[in-house]
C-alpha cells in the first residue's frame, strides 16, 4: 500500500492507476471500524485498484471544538486500510485541500435544508465540497458510501448527477454491532449507559419495520412507532421520518423502499440511523 500526503501526488498516482483498469475510491474523516472495511472489501472486489482518502474536513463541522475533537488514529487506520484491500492511502492536510484564499462551496439548498441539515447549518455545503475536491483528485470509476449516513448519500448522488461527474456512486448497507447499534467512529465517544441508551434508536426502526410487514402503511402511525420507541431517551429527539429515499420529502403513505430516518442525542454524542422499509432488520444480540 502506498501513502500518499500530497494532492499532486494523490491525483497523479490515481491516474496512473485508473490508466490500468478501474479505481475505486472510500473518502473517510478516519477513525476507521468494520463499516469502513466493508467499503474497502466491496471496492476491492469491483476494481482493479482501491484508493481510500482520510481527511477531518473543517467545513462539515458546526465548532472548532467538535473539530478539534474529532477521534485520529492514523496508524491503526493505515493497518486497517491495509487489511482490508486499500493500495493507496490518501493522508491529506488541512492547508493543502484548502489553502490560503480557497473560497468556493458546493451546496444544494433544497435537500441540504431538512433533518440534519436543518439541524446542522451549512454541513452539507462542507460535506459536498470536500468530496467534490476528492473525487477531482482521484477521478475514480466508483466511489463508495455507507447507507448510515443517508443524506450525505442523497446529496452526493444529486452533486453526480447535477455535476455529470464521470463516476458511479456505490451506497453499501449499514453495518451494525451485534447489539444492532450502527457503526460510527463517534461511537467511542458513548459511556457504556449512553450506549445502552442509544440503542433506543434501532429498536425503534426495528418496530417500525415490524408495523410495516404487519401491513401498516400510514405514515403517521409509522412515526408514532418511532416516536414510542425513542420516548425512553433523556432528550426528544432531532427527528423520526419516513421519507422518499430519493428527495427526502415526507411520505404521507409509506411503501416498500422508504426510509425511516431518525437523530437524537445520546450524552454528548449525537446519534443517526435509518433503516430501509420492507428490507430485514435484525435479529440482534444483547451486549452480555
Amino acid at each position: 500500500m502506498r501513502v500518499l500526503r500530497s494532492p499532486a501526488e494523490a491525483q497523479a498516482a490515481c491516474r496512473a492507476a485508473a490508466r490500468g483498469g478501474t479505481l475505486g475510491f472510500v473518502p473517510t474523516m478516519g477513525a476507521l471500524h468494520a463499516g469502513h472495511a466493508a467499503l474497502l472489501r466491496r471496492a476491492r472486489a469491483e476494481n482493479d485498484t482501491v484508493a481510500l482518502s482520510i481527511f477531518v474536513n473543517p467545513l462539515q463541522f458546526d465548532e472548532a471544538a467538535d473539530y478539534a475533537r474529532y477521534p485520529r488514529s492514523a496508524e491503526a487506520d493505515a493497518r486497517l486500510a491495509e487489511r482490508a484491500g486499500c493500495d493507496l492511502l490518501l493522508l491529506l492536510e488541512r492547508d493543502a485541500l484548502y489553502p490560503p484564499g480557497f473560497a468556493t462551496r458546493i451546496d444544494q439548498p433544497q435537500l441540504s435544508g431538512v433533518l440534519e441539515g436543518a439541524a446542522r447549518p451549512g454541513h452539507f455545503a462542507g460535506v459536498l465540497t470536500v468530496v467534490a475536491k476528492l473525487f477531482a483528485l482521484a477521478q475514480p470509476a466508483r466511489a463508495y458510501f455507507g447507507r448510515k449516513d443517508l443524506q450525505q448519500t442523497v446529496l452526493v448522488r444529486r452533486m453526480v448527477a447535477d455535476l455529470n461527474l464521470p463516476l458511479e456512486l456505490v451506497v453499501c448497507d449499514t453495518v451494525r454491532d451485534a447489539d444492532g447499534l450502527a457503526l460510527s467512529s463517534r461511537n467511542a465517544f458513548l459511556a457504556p449507559s449512553d450506549r445502552a441508551r442509544g440503542l433506543s434508536l434501532v429498536r425503534a426502526l426495528a418496530a417500525a419495520e415490524a408495523a410495516f410487514e404487519a401491513g401498516e402503511r400510514r405514515a403517521d402511525a409509522l412515526r408514532a412507532v418511532l416516536a414510542r420507541e425513542l420516548a425512553a431517551l433523556p432528550a426528544p429527539p432531532d427527528y423520526a421520518e419516513i421519507v422518499d429515499p430519493d428527495d427526502l420529502s415526507p411520505r404521507a403513505a409509506a411503501r416498500a423502499g422508504d426510509v425511516a430516518v431518525l437523530a437524537a442525542r445520546v450524552g454528548k454524542v449525537r446519534l443517526i440511523d435509518n433503516h430501509v422499509l420492507g428490507a430485514r432488520l435484525g435479529p440482534f444480540t444483547p451486549r452480555p
